[in-house]
């Protein structure tokens, strides 16, 4: 059959496609920028006829009425990877409509599968070419895995998607039903870095020497940091998540991915997010390569790179080194996320020059409280062990943690901590047996 007569043979309208869904279904979702949020918005409407469907996602956009709504319980369950403003609004309004899923990045669709069968994908995709294939566009993080091993697959089509490359394309007969949804890509606005998020950032661009390969995030300090590496020279990428300051610093000159010992010459990444700008400067990029994350965030792969430098922020982090990047005493604030992979690729690195760097104010609550505590609070979760924490940095410095007995661990943290709190974690410090 001519792809084009397949194509317009799988085309359904939203009802159609989420009349699909059946009670005790596990339906995954694509995440991000990828979010189908025109099947998604659309999921409450059948809540009358089904019950304990469980909805997979990570970074939920939108807090939609499938799990927002008290009267959802029972119906639809939102089991989230890294949670959102939606879905900790949802806990905290007391929904019981979400749930987490511990996990790492790198294992995330494999994790999945393990304990269940996808039932239903939903994800989205561009219009196809001219030989029948849609690009999956902005990611591929456990999209791709999942769809493999669903029992049904449905797209969005939008075509203000941009066209990339790497794993991204699937041909027309690799999907059940296609769902025509044109909108606004959904953006993620850079965050203007304050004073404090400059000084961290300059304490990061210390650390990364010309030649790297960088894993950099988006928030305040990583937009401060990718301002402090206007200077260097021939850094390269291999991240998961692919923001708009990579670009700006391509656009430079500063990244040219030359030195790269691993995937020369190309930016590789798992997903992207950001500006309109952005999207249409990975249109059609050759230099982009989108990988599925249990390929591009596997600790193995990440230490193949050549000075990699993983550079992501968390909460807090105790005086032993332990990082708590996800929670709040037992409150689920994020998600474990990739931290942990690249934290623990960029240490490994082949050629021993890798680095991690985790990142953090070293106040909280208006400077009332310190990010650098004793011990972390009952119930947190640590998103990096101790063993695996390389460098802290804050505003008031960096804190080189490798190697170093616990003793001196505390003493580097205690002199990058808040100076209103360092003769109390000293005293602490002291109680607790560590100096």
């Amino acid at each position: 059959m001519n792809w084009r007569d397949e194509y317009e043979r799988r085309l359904i309208d939203i009802p159609t496609a989420i009349a699909n869904i059946k009670s005790n279904d596990n339906v995954v979702v694509a995440m991000c920028a990828s979010e189908p949020q025109g099947c998604m918005s659309q999921f409450h409407t059948v809540a009358d006829r089904v019950e304990n469907v469980r909805v997979f996602s990570c970074l939920t956009l939108k807090p939609y009425d499938f799990y927002m709504k008290p009267e959802m319980r029972g119906h639809f369950e939102l089991a989230s990877w890294f949670h959102a403003p939606g879905s900790r609004q949802a806990i905290k309004n007391g929904t019981g409509t979400v749930t987490f899923v511990p996990n790492m990045l790198h294992r995330s669709a494999s994790d999945f599968i393990y304990a269940r069968t996808p039932n239903i994908f939903f994800g989205t995709c561009t219009p196809p070419d001219r030989h029948g294939y849609v690009s999956m566009s902005l990611g591929i993080t456990y999209e791709k895995d999942i769809l493999e091993a669903a029992d049904l697959v449905i797209m969005e089509v939008n075509p203000r998607l941009p066209r990339t490359f790497g794993d991204t394309h699937l041909h027309v007969s690799e999907v059940d039903f296609f769902v025509e949804h044109e909108q606004d890509v959904p953006e993620l606005p850079s965050p203007q870095p304050s004073e404090t998020d400059l000084r961290i950032g300059a304490h990061i661009a210390e650390l990364v020497e010309d030649g790297a390969t960088i894993q950099l995030g988006i928030g305040g300090i990583p937009n401060a940091a990718a301002l402090a590496l206007r200077e260097k020279k021939d850094l390269g990428v291999h991240t998961e998540m692919f923001v708009d300051s990579m670009m700006e610093l391509y656009e430079m000159g500063v990244i040219t991915n030359r030195a790269k010992s691993f995937r020369k010459g190309k930016f590789v990444a798992t997903f992207a997010m950001g500006s309109r700008k952005l999207y249409d400067w990975l249109d059609d990029n050759v230099s982009v390569e989108f990988q599925r994350g249990r390929w591009v965030n596997d600790p193995a792969v990440v230490a193949q790179n050549s000075k990699m430098v993983s550079i992501n922020t968390c909460l807090m982090v105790d005086l032993t080194g332990q990082v708590a990047s996800e929670s709040l005493g037992p409150v689920q604030y994020s998600g474990t996320g990739g931290q942990s992979d690249t934290a623990q690729g960029a240490v490994a690195g082949t050629d021993g020059k890798g680095k991690s760097i985790i990142a953090c104010y070293s106040t909280a609550k208006n400077g009332t409280v310190s990010t650098i505590v004793p011990v972390l609070p009952e119930g947190t979760a640590v998103t990096l062990h101790r063993s695996f924490v390389d460098h802290v940095v804050t505003e008031h410095g960096i804190a080189r943690l490798r190697g170093k007995t616990v003793r001196e661990r505390v003493l580097e943290l205690i002199s990058v901590a808040h100076p209103d709190f360092r003769a109390e974690l000293k005293e602490k410090a002291r109680a607790l047996g560590y100096i």
